[in-house]
């Protein structure tokens, strides 16, 4: 198994993209190749660690993993938000967000589920990023544990 079994583009939600706009603009080639990177991160971490932990160590190892290979990062970015026509702050918060392009919203949960997804899509839809990775490191085979989601 490596990270190209988890390169499947999936769009999201209806047929328009961020503000209504048609979206099937490929993702750029220096945006896959960090991409890459991420996912083969979440590889190495599921692979030491194995399932059972909380979500917290895994994001502290993933982010190491991430700074191995070079990447930057931030973690638990906090994101406003704009509502009723007020800025509302730390509305929101990404787990990691990797060279400024690509949200990763981390679990460690028995299962996906629906909300976990609509989660990461809402926050690829109000950051205006393009891609995102739900992972979820208490799976028994990280492969299983990767979504890939492109707005």
């Amino acid at each position: 198994m490596n990270h190209k079994d988890t390169k499947t583009q999936r769009v999201l939600g209806n047929d328009s993209g961020i503000n209504g706009h048609a979206s099937y603009e490929p993702i750029p080639e220096e945006t896959e190749k960090v991409a890459a990177q991420v996912v083969d991160a979440a590889f190495a971490v599921r692979k030491a660690l194995g399932a059972g932990l909380l979500k917290s160590v895994y994001e502290t190892c993933f982010c190491y993993e991430l700074n191995k290979r070079g990447l930057n990062y931030c973690r638990q970015v906090s994101n406003p938000i704009i509502y009723d026509g007020v800025k509302l702050d730390d509305s929101f918060r990404v787990d990691v967000l990797v060279e400024d392009q690509i949200i990763c919203e981390l679990k460690a949960v028995d299962q996906i589920v629906p909300i976990h997804q609509a989660q990461l899509l809402t926050y690829l839809k109000l950051t205006k990023k393009r891609l995102g990775f739900l992972i979820n490191f208490n799976v028994p085979v990280i492969k299983n544990g990767i979504r890939r989601m492109v707005l």
